[in-house]
């Protein structure tokens, strides 16, 4: 196996949100996405890190398998954007499938495209992976822009992809006051998931301003100043039109 370096930002030993159990998180560098709610703007920089080869980063995850083990747990890969090293995720997962260790990949997939050099990866680390955690932020196209500084059309045909692999999926949907939570836009992204029979669970993950303090250590105009987190009732409304129950 080649050593592919990747390039790391950090990694956190016992996540329990990102995935089925609890988990170690490795946080990849890099990202094409500049959302404006984004927590961890200190990963958008492509290139940086610290460079790690894959067994590396294994060697660091193994030692936590027995907490895996006990609650269904593994290896999740965020970012920053994964996909952007999808060489170094191919060397890694093949580690951790060797062990039988379960991986999922945190990703919104805007880096997606169809040629083929990365379609072949693609379909190589899909063989490798067992759970898509695939954050769709906004379904109209135009908002969607607005707030993320890049198109959803990848975005959208990464779930195409996904369905067509019969790829398991948890959709992820970040519900900001003013940005996301437009009924005519939630019921959008209810139709649209509907189109995709490989979804295994819908989450409403309420906005929060945690990671405001990193955008002011970066010097960076945090653009969405003065947007509190959602109150009970737009949850509860997001929830209900996205049928989140209906999955578990």
């Amino acid at each position: 196996m080649e050593k592919v370096i990747g390039h790391v930002h950090s990694t956190e030993t016992m996540g329990t949100v990102d995935g089925p159990g609890v988990r170690f998180i490795v946080f990849l560098q890099g990202c094409l996405l500049r959302c404006q709610f984004c927590h961890n703007p200190d990963t958008w920089k492509i290139g940086i890190g610290n460079e790690r080869t894959a067994q590396e980063v294994f060697d660091e995850a193994i030692k936590y398998k027995e907490f895996w083990d006990a609650t269904g747990g593994g290896i999740t890969v965020s970012g920053g954007e994964p996909l952007l090293q999808i060489d170094f995720l191919i060397e890694l997962f093949t580690l951790c499938k060797e062990a039988g260790v379960h991986t999922t990949i945190d990703s919104c997939g805007g880096c997606f495209t169809r040629d083929p050099e990365f379609i072949q990866k693609l379909d190589q680390l899909m063989e490798l992976t067992d759970l898509i955690l695939l954050d769709i932020k906004q379904m109209n196209p135009e908002k969607h822009l607005k707030l993320t500084s890049r198109p959803n059309a990848p975005i959208l045909d990464f779930a195409h992809y996904l369905r067509d692999k019969d790829q398991p999926i948890w959709v992820r949907h970040v519900l900001i006051p003013t940005k996301t939570d437009d009924p005519t836009d939630l019921h959008a992204l209810h139709d649209f998931i509907a189109t995709l029979p490989n979804v295994k669970r819908v989450e409403v993950l309420p906005y929060h301003t945690m990671g405001v303090y990193k955008w002011e250590k970066l010097g960076i105009r945090y653009p969405l100043e003065g947007i509190e987190t959602p109150d009970k009732e737009t949850v509860e409304m997001a929830n209900e039109i996205l049928k989140t129950k209906s999955y578990l």
